[in-house]
């Protein structure tokens, strides 16, 4: 009996780390890859839990390895419908910067106050310059977003 209530305080205990996607907490959202992905193949999703703060969390896996990334919102842009391919302007304020492992791994984590990104529609990951989050590039991986 001992052994079959360490192993459920056991799966307990992992079960309550585990990411808001992964509780299927919020909406979740599929990244796509974006031309500037290049050769990398990014995986991964965005959950978004919405109230007075929107919080994201986001887990992407085929980056670089030891590679700082930066994502944010962005609004609509007019060079396409396509929110991913439309070019619209970041809202700086939604930015959240991580750094991949080894692996090329990716867990980003935010919130912002909800009244600041409402006109989002997409949520795209940059490489970065460095730790400060500057975009390297258009974007690695994209998603269209309903906040």
């Amino acid at each position: 009996m001992k052994r079959i209530l360490m192993l459920s305080a056991v799966a307990a205990a992992a079960l309550s780390s585990c990411s808001l996607i992964d509780r299927g907490i919020g909406t979740n959202y599929t990244l796509g890859k974006q031309p500037a992905a290049g050769e990398l193949n990014p995986v991964g999703g965005v959950n978004v839990r919405r109230g007075d703060m929107v919080m994201t969390a986001a887990r992407v896996t085929g980056l670089k390895a030891d590679t700082y990334y930066v994502a944010h919102y962005h609004v609509q842009g007019t060079a396409s419908a396509d929110p991913c391919k439309s070019g619209g302007a970041p809202i700086m304020a939604s930015t959240i910067v991580g750094k991949t492992d080894s692996s090329g791994y990716l867990a980003l984590n935010g919130e912002v106050a909800a009244n600041v990104v409402t006109a989002a529609t997409y949520f795209n990951i940059h490489t970065a310059t460095g730790a400060t989050g500057t975009p390297a590039d258009a974007g690695v991986a994209c998603t269209g977003v309903r906040l």
